[in-house]
């Protein structure tokens, strides 16, 4: 069975450790010189938003044979709204690397790969298509799915984050809900470090947000993070990108081809959110290739998963600083805190996004009326 792989992500190289596990070797093509050869960033994986899975690393060991190290455990999240702060505790989920780090995620799934890896590849998709019997599409983004009408495309977004320098507490990350500085968007600051860390700030791309200046909301935030976190951070990297989408394919597989990662619509519309998925749709991809499942029956989880988190991400966009405030001052509310910390926590079983989407839906749908 001749199989290519376009694409030496997370998706793809999760896809191709799991075939040749079963026996199978997949040629893989990457247009980069290298796996993860991209912007150097902090990411995160939170248990709450994979549900019913615990902990992704471990199922992902566990269940699938793929092995990945975290640079720290996530035991506190910090939020921060325009006049509140507070915080989550417990075991919430992992911090990592992305990008052409030798820690990153992908350069480990890669040393867990013995397939060719064809770096600068000029390969597209139709001439994988005449010369391959099965091709996993796992570029990176949606870019194929909407060439080949097969992605709807939810929001796009704008996007800005730099690499600082400063003290981090490696399992502490923090999340900002401000729309007085970012319209309806969000920003986090992700340590990979005890002196590095990402900073990014994300917002939708409505008519509104689209005549503002990204520069200015950067510069507001920046200095109120600064302000916050009590410090003067250096910015030592940086990158930047409009218009970026988020949605999901309409068909994971059509024909010879599977749609994995961003292709598939990996990324969670609600917080950005995507790692697990991705990693879990090039798994998915490989079991139906050597037919211990149907990739259309295993990823029905996640299509429910995006469009809670859709569901979510309409819900944020519906609040105003006012709603935001009261939430995040409730998180440490004396007679809540205990209850939101052990519900939150990666031992809970409770999937709290599928439970609280009619009501989402329900304060949407309001809101869209009045």
């Amino acid at each position: 069975m001749e199989i290519a792989i376009m694409g030496a992500g997370m998706s793809g190289l999760s896809c191709a450790i799991t075939l040749e596990k079963n026996g199978m070797k997949p040629i893989i093509f990457e247009k980069r010189n290298r796996v993860g050869d991209r912007f150097v960033n902090g990411e995160a994986t939170f248990s709450i938003l994979n549900r019913p899975i615990k902990d992704e690393l471990r199922y992902l060991k566990d269940s699938h044979h793929i092995y990945l190290k975290p640079t720290d455990r996530v035991e506190k999240l910090i939020f921060h709204s325009k006049n509140e702060k507070g915080n989550i505790e417990g075991a919430l989920g992992y911090l990592n690397i992305r990008g052409r780090h030798d820690n990153s995620y992908e350069c480990q799934l890669a040393k867990q790969v013995n397939s060719k890896i064809n770096f600068n590849s000029t390969y597209e998709y139709e001439q994988l298509c005449k010369e391959f019997e099965y091709v996993i599409l796992a570029p990176g983004d949606g870019d194929y799915a909407v060439k080949l009408g097969n992605y709807r495309c939810d929001l796009t977004c704008s996007i800005k984050g730099v690499t600082v320098e400063g003290e981090f507490c490696t399992n502490i990350p923090h999340v900002w809900f401000n729309y007085d500085i970012i319209p309806m968007g969000y920003a986090w600051l992700l340590p990979f470090s005890e002196k590095e860390a990402n900073l990014v700030i994300a917002y939708p791309e409505f008519p509104n947000n689209i005549k503002l200046d990204i520069n200015d909301i950067w510069n507001e935030f920046y200095s109120m993070a600064c302000k916050d976190l009590k410090q003067d951070f250096k910015i030592t990297d940086g990158f930047q990108i409009a218009r970026y989408m988020m949605g999901i394919c309409c068909k994971p597989k059509i024909e010879n081809t599977y749609f994995v990662g961003n292709c598939f619509g990996a990324m969670s519309p609600g917080l950005g959110f995507g790692q697990f998925t991705s990693i879990l749709t090039g798994i998915y991809s490989a079991y139906d290739l050597c037919n211990l499942g149907k990739y259309e029956e295993l990823v029905k989880p996640l299509f429910r998963n995006y469009n809670n988190s859709l569901a979510l991400r309409r819900f944020l966009e519906n609040l105003n600083n006012h709603n935001l405030d009261f939430i995040i001052k409730n998180l440490d509310n004396k007679l809540l805190d205990k209850f939101i910390d052990k519900i939150i926590n990666s031992t809970s079983k409770i999937d709290l996004l599928e439970i609280f989407t009619p009501m989402m839906k329900s304060w949407n749908s309001f809101k869209r009326n009045s």
